[in-house]
């Protein structure tokens, strides 16, 4: 692989961790871990821990594929900068 190549990958490869991170972080960390804490606020009537563990990891999945859909989109376009630069 030559060196356009592997910063291109290394960049995606980025973009995923962070992600994966986040939706880790929402779906096990507030719907699981935190819930408890979070049960102290509500959200449409429902504790805000029972609203992560039931819709908002979901909302937040759904979220992050937009967001790695417009990362990407700016890594594509970048990439292809510095194959033509016209």
């Amino acid at each position: 692989m030559d060196n356009r190549n592997k910063e291109y990958w290394n960049s995606n490869l980025k973009i995923i961790s962070m992600l994966l991170l986040v939706w880790f972080l929402v779906s096990f960390g507030f719907g699981i871990l935190f819930s408890d804490f979070l049960d102290q606020f509500k959200i449409g009537g429902f504790k805000l821990g029972f609203w992560f563990a039931q819709q908002g990891s979901i909302y937040i999945f759904v979220l992050l594929i937009f967001i790695y859909v417009f990362l990407m989109k700016k890594l594509d376009e970048k990439a292809t900068k510095k194959i033509d630069p016209d």
